[in-house]
């Protein structure tokens, strides 16, 4: 009886749904002491933001429906102007990626100025604070990523926010 009230439970969740899965059960924090996990953090203007398809990722999730998986598979690549290097090296222009943890990534980003904290793909991520995440392989493992620890909202930082300020000052405390 139990087994049977506990399938039927699972099955109305999941078919009740109006809204395209969420890979987290509850959001968390944006926790800016986790910029220590950043192996480099500008101030930039975002260049040629898209999001990108991935068909392939698609075809192995093929228990969620198209825009369930639209939500985990894809991803955005945009370039960045770097103005100030905050901390590691950078080029005046990045590549990089953005695979956003917590929701679908936006369809447009407007410029900036941004404080952007980024990650090689092989680096740490901060930890889960969630009670779920789901984290898919990094797509592009030469392009540096934007920080975000699963399911919390990403190191993209309006560039003159109090936030910016804060994380300016925990970079200039670790020097």
């Amino acid at each position: 009886m139990y087994h049977a009230w506990l399938a039927a439970t699972f099955a109305f969740v999941i078919f009740s749904a109006s809204e395209p899965a969420n890979a987290c059960m509850a959001e968390a924090p944006l926790l800016l002491r986790d910029v220590k996990y950043a192996d480099v953090v500008v101030i930039g203007r975002i260049e040629n933001y898209q999001i990108i398809r991935d068909q392939e990722g698609r075809k192995k999730l093929p228990w969620l429906s198209e825009s369930d998986a639209l939500i985990l598979t894809d991803y955005a690549r945009f370039n960045v102007h770097v103005d100030e290097v905050l901390f590691g090296e950078a080029p005046k222009m990045l590549t990089v990626t953005w695979d956003n943890s917590t929701f679908e990534e936006p369809k447009s980003m407007p410029p900036g100025p941004y404080l952007l904290a980024l990650r090689h793909p092989q680096s740490d991520l901060p930890p889960l604070r969630g009670p779920s995440a789901t984290i898919m392989p990094n797509k592009e493992p030469q392009a540096l990523t934007v920080l975000q620890a699963p399911c919390a909202p990403a190191f993209i930082i309006k560039s003159g926010s109090k936030d910016a300020l804060a994380v300016r000052k925990i970079l200039n405390r670790a020097k």
